[in-house]
Order: structure tokens, then sequence, then C-alpha cells
């Protein structure tokens, strides 16, 4: 299943702050918010590219949307390429950063764009922040890409342990007005991937059939809605 960007609270979007890390993920959480300023701290906005890699469900789109959220809060504007854009743009002096996604699907066009922007970027001391599946040694990607992507801050991305991916469904849970007893918690988190993305999907599903059906979150309400849907 494709990873969903980790949104806790669909009213505000992916922001740094609802972007629950745990241990292993807090040194790349506490790197990008001083990059785009946090607090009284001043944003650093280094134009030395910052490369995020880690299987799917680990919050890596969550995070790029969160650090253009953050620029487009500074009044910044923000190229994005994704495997999506089949004919990408071409690099904007306007923007004051780039952010790259899902990079070990690049066709060769998308690769030729993000190396254009890369190297515009890097002449205009502009950020780059970029995600992928894979260490940068590993991409499949032509080999002027890969070194630039690898080149800069480099960080693993883990999933979640079950005590952490418990405090997201709570917290996302609470953002939706959801009463989500832990006995609906143990039952989703013991039969349903570890991945956060599919977590939060099935949470979306759980959101709206509850409501549909005016019935609460329960342990026959899960089983029902995996029947009917």
């Amino acid at each position: 299943m494709k990873q969903l960007a980790l949104d806790i609270g669909l009213q505000t979007g992916p922001s740094l702050a609802s972007f629950i890390a745990g241990p292993k993920n807090a040194a790349a959480l506490e790197h990008l918010k001083l990059w785009v300023g946090h607090g009284a701290e001043p944003a650093l906005h280094s134009p030395v590219p910052t490369y995020l890699w880690g299987e799917e469900g680990t919050g890596k789109s969550h995070l790029l949307e969160s650090v253009r959220a953050a620029l487009r809060e500074q009044g910044a504007l923000v190229g994005w390429l994704h495997p999506g854009m089949g004919e990408p743009p071409p690099f904007d002096e306007r923007w004051g950063a780039v952010m790259m996604d899902d990079v070990q699907h690049y066709s060769p066009v998308q690769q030729h764009a993000a190396f254009n922007w890369f190297i515009h970027a890097q002449t205009l001391g502009r950020g780059v922040v970029a995600a992928g599946t894979l260490p940068p040694a590993d991409l499949p990607l032509r080999e002027d890409l890969r070194t630039r992507l690898g080149w800069g801050h480099v960080f693993q991305l883990h999933l979640l342990d079950e005590t952490a991916r418990r405090a997201v469904l709570r917290k996302s849970a609470d953002a939706r007005g959801l009463v989500l007893p832990e006995e609906v918690i143990d039952y989703v988190l013991h039969r349903f991937s570890r991945d956060l993305g599919s977590l939060m999907q099935l949470l979306d599903h759980l959101d709206g059939y509850a409501m549909r059906t005016q019935r609460a979150l329960t342990i026959p309400l899960v089983r029902a809605m995996l029947e009917n849907e």
C-alpha cells in the first residue's frame, strides 16, 4: 500500500509538531525543525541537501510536506517533484527550496529535472530536501543525481514501535473527535500492518464508517466494516 502522509488531524495537515518521531527518528526531526526555524530559533535554511530514507510508512512524505508547509508560512515558494509529474517544470528562481519525494521511482525525464533543480538550487544557495526508500548508494538513479542526494545530511527513518504507533493512533483519533477505546487500538495493532500509513488509512475508513452507521468505535464495528467494505 502506498505510504500516506501521516496527517494527525485532517483539519491542519502535516506539520513537524504533529510528527511522532520515536527515539530512532528524533535526530531527523530535530534537524528539520532547525532547518525551517522552530520556536525562537532562527531558520537555518542551509543549502546543504538533506536526504531522508526508509521503508514505506516511516513518515518521509509527512516530513517533506511539513517542511513545505513551514516554508510557505514564512512566505517562501517551494518546488515539489514527485513520480506522478510527467512533465516537471523548469527550476523557478523564486523558489526558496525544493522538495523531492519518492526519488527511487523517478523516470529518466524526472531524473533530468531533479538534476537540473539540484544544480540551480546549489548555484543560488537554495535548500533541497529529498526522500526515498533506499540509501543514496542503492538508488536506481543516474550517478550524478545519486551522488548529490548523498553528499549532505542523510537520515534513515525507522518504523515506530508499538508504543509510538499507539500514541499516533490516539492523537489522530483525538484530533478527529473520535473516542477510540484501548481494546480497539489493541485489535487494530495486532491484526493489521505495522505500516503507520496503512493504520492511518484504516482509521480514516473507521471514522467514515462510524459516521455513516451512527455507531461507536468498537471491535464489532471494525469487523462489520471489513465485512461490508
